[in-house]
């Protein structure tokens, strides 16, 4: 017979509460009985107070688990499984005083953010979605635009996501440069061409710059007043990390007086992006609803491991039901990592 559940999981990540149903069977017989939460995009403190001391288990997504938050869930929280790869929502620190396991999925949307950051480099420099406009609305403008073998790519963040945006950006023939605080492989820097520089260096030579570091006490708006003056006239900036690495007041202000050309935001200070927000109304940025990850392949994944990381965090057996499907056509994650594999990355 199976176990009746013994312990009760907040679902509270926006991506897989479409698709808990699927997975309610599977963890009931494990052991796990699931509340779901109400959710646009995360929970704040005063909402999830309100489960605080009622479930074992939580399974979120950028939800702000707080000192407050989790000395509240305290003793009977036992794990945070979070769906993606950031936690920096989660007092770490707290966490580990009040002995509450902290699990991710590292490195799950690489591909697709990377493909992202591409997608808008391409739009700004060959000028697609304004020529869609201005065609539509009954014009015929023939708007200038740039090859990328004419422009520079500035990378900050050299970690997984950084990478794989350079090596698509070098296929490009981009002059790349990139900037991280810890030192990145010789080995890679010369295979892909990338020059290592300083933030300043990289603003200032950059014609697309692309955030891809995290976000902890020292990349907290790292992006301000002074680093987007070091930027060209020219340049657009790219952030699909985390929006408080970007002072946003200040780049509204210099997006207004057209001090750079443009911005592609999918992240923001305050999500989801208010309504009142000028971003909406400026013509010269292109926005998105935190939504760079999108991949179907990914997302089954990463709904998988973390509803393993979830029953490993609470002592349960993972059921044979909770595997990874195997890729469809084309080259899935595990070909594509095969493939590094043979050449060497």
């Amino acid at each position: 017979m199976s176990p009746q559940p013994s312990f009760r999981v907040l679902v509270s990540a926006p991506y897989l509460l479409p698709e808990v149903e699927r997975f309610r069977e599977l963890l009931r017989q494990a052991g796990v009985d699931i509340v779901e939460a109400q959710v646009v995009e995360r929970l704040g403190e005063e909402e999830l107070l309100l489960h605080a001391g009622d479930v074992d288990g939580v399974v979120c997504g950028d939800d702000r688990f707080s000192s407050r938050v989790l000395e509240a869930f305290a003793p009977r929280l036992k794990v945070i499984s979070k769906w993606g790869t950031g936690i920096d929502s989660i007092d770490r620190e707290a966490a580990s005083r009040l002995g509450i396991a902290v699990l991710n999925t590292p490195g799950a949307f690489t591909e697709a953010v990377a493909d992202s950051v591409m997608a808008y480099i391409l739009a700004f420099a060959r000028r697609l979605p304004w020529m869609d406009r201005s065609l539509k609305s009954g014009g015929w403008e023939k708007l200038p635009g740039r090859s990328l073998g004419e422009c520079s790519l500035g990378v900050v963040g050299v970690g997984r996501i950084g990478k794989a945006v350079l090596q698509r950006a070098r296929a490009f023939g981009m002059t790349l440069y990139g900037t991280d605080i810890i030192e990145i492989a010789p080995s890679f820097v010369g295979r892909v061409g990338v020059t290592m520089v300083g933030l300043e260096e990289v603003a200032r030579r950059s014609d697309f710059i692309s955030l891809s570091c995290d976000l902890n006490p020292t990349s907290f708006h790292l992006i301000d007043r002074h680093v987007i003056d070091w930027m060209k006239p020219a340049a657009v900036l790219i952030n699909t990390a985390r929006g408080a690495i970007v002072d946003e007041a200040a780049l509204v202000e210099a997006l207004r007086n057209h001090r750079i050309a443009g911005a592609a935001l999918d992240v923001y200070e305050d999500e989801p992006l208010p309504l009142d927000s000028p971003l909406r109304e400026m013509d010269h940025v292109l926005l998105a609803a935190h939504n760079a990850n999108s991949s179907p392949i990914a997302w089954e994944r990463v709904h998988r491991n973390t509803l393993r990381n979830l029953l490993r965090g609470l002592g349960l057996e993972v059921p044979g039901g909770l595997r990874d499907p195997e890729p469809g056509p084309g080259r899935g994650p595990r070909k594509v990592a095969r493939a590094r594999r043979r050449r060497g990355q």
